[in-house]
């Protein structure tokens, strides 16, 4: 069969089945190319169709018929550094979009656009035909007001200037930072954005002005609604006897919260108790959000709208209001509280004899921090004292020594059915009372971290199983999932490669559990040595992204078929779903509209990951800072990231990380090499690779940009 052959029956076979993918294997067997001359010739005329965009190459090895619609709607990505994009609706690769080509489409936008004609040698380019919607007409940034005009210098990358007429600043001044709305977007006419001031936050490099200025910049709320506090002031924190008369009562069954000593939102108990059979009872109470926060009021609305409470490194901002979140709902000591729980039989293997999900009444004996419970079940002298910390020798040690016992024999359960082990440090700051960080940590996972962890993932688990899990002719009602999907096949393949170079091996795997021990394994053979955390960053990035879902295909990283979140209603919305929906169908309720729902899952979602960047922007902002006192010194570091552009390093003592640009390696022109993960140089072979230990020098600290510049120190 000659080329032009080839190409015939590829054209056909690809039109006749528009929107499939198929692999290489699938291909040569429906086309009956079965030698290895014409399999290549295949391969080879499938690319040049891929480059004409015939077809569209979906992984190294599959393809599909492309959309021929050359006119297209996406949402547009605007970089700092000019090389924006737009992805297309239905796929997540991005096409170039060059700045003349943009019509000042801000970032997040939802625009139409049109595909360029693509020259022989350049990637495929994109140009903006019109902007359908403003992803937000609000933006935060530094003041400059000159003589005539004043201008904001905003935190995100903008393809326009942002004008402000000097009668709308709202006396903001120089170096202030503001708020501002929208008047008018550039067109034909003008090339700027204009725009007046909504709000003056303060002073720039004041601590609150710069949190706050990170919230705005996300869409994020920094204020909470007069109203709704007003609404949440008026519901009765009295228990009235008929409601107990409803529940189950546990007030004389002992429980206890642990949670980080700062912590003020108690939302999770345990109860412990020994049955008459030798078997324990163990209860996992919740807060009842849902008994006080009703459907469709000012609270629930405005709770829906944030989804999620945010950490931020120095303050939380609460889903709830104050009233709700740390004092109504909160299960706090020796007070009466309102619970939803799940109350577990187990045996001295933490085997599941029996479950019931119910609402109760509890009364918890005793409250405590992390460190506390750490010394009791595991005394080290590793483990720093804080004030107010309680004496070791607890009149409770026993019952939480039991608890952790349990907790141990679920956890090794949990990784031999599979779950993912991802022990990653969390960076921490003491911040001194005006926000200022004066030290510097990371935090990993101890015991009485653990033992809390498996006890919920343990509720959250039975929740879903007991409302997904039916028989095969049935259909399970409406809930909203914590789902999680497979790795990326090929990202695996770039892990498999990469752990190579240090001597390790990622088995190759068919199976969801084998492919999660497998990875349990790596993990294993690489803790404690300098490439672990390469090796885990990159492992991470093959990993999918965690979300909500009303669609159930399990959870990967947990090795749950059903999973959902009922034990954090005080700082996450989809609980409080889970919560209203278990109650409903308890009372012999009609399965729930899955669209609604499954809207909700979305905005979740959403609204989680944005939370999650304005939280690493905190951390990022007092890193910084934190850093500024260091200027001109010197650190033992390692590489942590390499990009074309240069050398992310991570300081060994506090883990603060920045970057040497690649123009500062002056001993050499060095290459990008992306499937490797290094930099070479060119005429010395020098190279620069993930893990590689460093000493650096602290260059710089720009606060406004969040950003460390590092250069190599001098020997």
């Amino acid at each position: 069969m000659n080329r032009a052959q080839v190409i015939e029956k590829l054209e056909a076979f690809f039109r006749s089945q528009p929107g499939q993918t198929f692999s290489f294997k699938q291909i040569f067997k429906q086309l009956k190319f079965d030698t290895h001359p014409l399999k290549m010739l295949a391969i080879d005329v499938m690319e040049e169709m891929a480059w004409d965009d015939f077809l569209v190459r979906v992984t190294d090895s599959s393809y599909r018929l492309a959309d021929n619609t050359q006119v297209m709607e996406g949402t547009f990505v605007a970089k700092a550094n000019g090389k924006n994009s737009v992805i297309p609706d239905g796929t997540d690769k991005p096409i170039f979009v060059a700045e003349r080509n943009s019509l000042f489409a801000m970032n997040g936008d939802r625009v139409r656009f049109s595909l360029m004609a693509r020259r022989r040698n350049h990637i495929r380019e994109a140009m903006v035909t019109e902007v359908i919607q403003r992803k937000k007409d609000q933006f935060v940034g530094r003041l400059q007001v000159d003589e005539d005009l004043a201008f904001l210098i905003p935190q995100e990358p903008l393809s326009a200037s942002i004008i402000i007429p000097k009668t709308k600043l709202m006396k903001g001044k120089t170096d202030d930072r503001a708020v501002v709305k929208v008047v008018a977007w550039p067109d034909a006419s003008h090339r700027n954005i204009l725009a007046e001031v909504i709000d003056v936050l303060g002073e720039k490099g004041n601590n609150d002005v710069e949190m706050n200025t990170i919230l705005v910049q996300y869409g994020l709320p920094y204020k909470y609604p007069k109203e709704v506090e007003d609404a949440a002031n008026e519901i009765s924190d009295v228990i009235s006897e008929e409601e107990i008369a409803k529940r189950e009562d546990f007030r004389d069954v002992w429980t206890c919260t642990i949670d980080p000593h700062d912590a003020k939102d108690f939302d999770d108990a345990l109860s412990l108790r020994m049955l008459d059979d030798g078997k324990y009872e163990v209860g996992v109470h919740i807060a009842d959000v849902s008994h006080y926060v009703k459907e469709g009021s000012i609270i629930d609305k405005e709770a829906r709208a944030r989804a999620t409470s945010i950490y931020l490194v120095d303050r939380t901002i609460p889903m709830l209001p104050e009233r709700l979140c740390n004092y109504i709902c909160s299960l706090r000591p020796d007070e009466e509280k309102l619970a939803y729980s799940v109350i577990f039989t187990l045996d001295e293997e933490a085997e599941i004899k029996d479950y019931r999900i119910v609402h109760t009444v509890i009364k918890s004996n005793r409250r405590y921090a992390y460190e506390e419970v750490q010394k009791i079940i595991s005394p080290t002298p590793t483990i720093p004292s804080r004030e107010g910390d309680k004496d070791a020798s607890d009149p409770y040690a026993e019952q939480l020594k039991t608890l952790d016992r349990l907790a141990k024999k679920l956890r090794e359960r949990r990784f031999k059915n599979g779950s993912v082990r991802f022990d990653r440090e969390e960076m921490r700051f003491d911040i001194d009372e005006t926000g200022k960080p004066v030290r510097c940590y990371f935090k990993r996972s101890l015991d009485a971290n653990k033992l809390i962890e498996e006890f919920m993932l343990l509720a959250n688990k039975t929740v879903a199983e007991s409302i997904g899990k039916v028989k095969k002719d049935k259909k399970a009602k409406t809930l909203p999932y914590r789902v999680h999907d497979n790795p990326d096949p090929q990202k695996l393949e770039t892990l498999r490669s990469f752990v190579v170079k240090f001597g390790y091996k990622l088995k190759s795997t068919s199976t969801k559990g084998a492919t999660a021990r497998a990875l349990n394994a790596l993990m294993d053979e690489c803790e404690g040595k300098n490439e672990q955390n390469a090796i885990q960053l990159v492992a991470l990035r093959a990993m999918m992204k965690a979300k909500y879902s009303t669609h159930n295909i399990g959870h990967f990283g947990l090795a749950f078929d059903y999973y959902t979140h009922f034990t954090s209603p005080i700082r996450r919305y989809p609980d409080t779903m889970v919560h209203r929906l278990l109650t409903h169908y308890a009372e012999g309720g009609k399965s729930a509209n899955q669209d609604k729902y499954e809207e909700l899952c979305e905005h979740s979602s959403e609204m989680e990951q944005i939370a999650a960047n304005a939280e690493r922007d905190s951390i990022k902002y007092k890193m910084v800072e934190f850093m500024s006192q260091f200027i001109g010194q010197e650190f033992d570091a390692h590489v942590s990231g390499i990009t074309s552009y240069g050398i992310y390093a991570e300081i060994d003592e506090n883990h603060c990380e920045g970057m040497i640009a690649i123009r500062d390696l002056n001993d050499d022109y060095y290459e990008f090499d992306e499937r490797n993960f290094c930099l070479v140089g060119r005429r010395r072979h020098n190279r620069y690779s993930l893990g590689d230990a460093l000493r650096i020098k602290v260059a710089k600290a720009n606060l406004d940009k969040k950003q460390l510049d590092f250069v190599l120190a001098e020997d």
